[in-house]
């Protein structure tokens, strides 16, 4: 049996990793990422795993595992900024409040499809200017929900979490450890 990756993400493929699993390929789904109107940030990152998952083509040997990682901040969804001035809005939002990370994994194989999400609640300190422009110039935020990475610069802007702490990073591992093996993944080997 194959395991497709469905995400470009290096760090998904990291944490993967984590589990001893090396994805047989990648296989980036080309998807509408845009919110709904009044689409809330669960139910939208639910949609998100859902609907990359079942837009990789797959045959009928492979297990395809896709995610989706949204940064909240009450109702709203902080997705990947545009730019700086984005990111820095975001940041200066979140800075000295708590918010929310969600993580929807998918995993589908034949004709099934297996879903969870991962809820953790992060508190952001309240940041100066000094490090938001410091942060911004490390250029770490491209491609990031929410305009920041826990494991990288910006982990230091995160005095705890309540949560999965690899859920934050894009992959929570024991759930998703979880669906591999209800889709009939061999996690842990064969077991011979």
């Amino acid at each position: 049996m194959k395991l497709i990756l469905g995400s470009g993400s290096p760090r998904r493929k990291e944490l993967l990793a984590q589990l001893g699993l090396t994805p047989d390929e990648i296989r980036s789904p080309d998807i509408n990422e845009d919110p709904l109107k009044g689409e809330l940030p669960r139910p939208y990152c639910a949609r998100m795993a859902r609907e990359k998952v079942l837009a990789v083509p797959r045959a009928e040997d492979e297990i395809v595992l896709c995610a989706d990682t949204t940064v909240a901040l009450g109702r709203r969804i902080m997705g990947k900024p545009a730019d700086e001035k984005e990111c820095a809005e975001f940041l200066l939002a979140m800075s000295g409040r708590r918010h929310k990370v969600i993580t929807a994994v998918a995993v589908a194989h034949g004709t099934q499809v297996w879903e969870q999400d991962v809820v953790t609640t992060v508190k952001m300190k309240r940041l100066s200017d000094l490090e938001v422009n410091s942060y911004l110039a490390s250029g770490d935020w491209h491609g990031k929900a929410g305009g920041y990475g826990i494991q990288g610069p910006a982990g230091a802007f995160i005095p705890w979490i309540q949560g999965s702490y690899t859920a934050v990073m894009g992959l929570p591992v024991a759930e998703t450890a979880n669906l591999l093996l209800a889709a009939g993944y061999p996690v842990y080997g064969d077991g011979s």
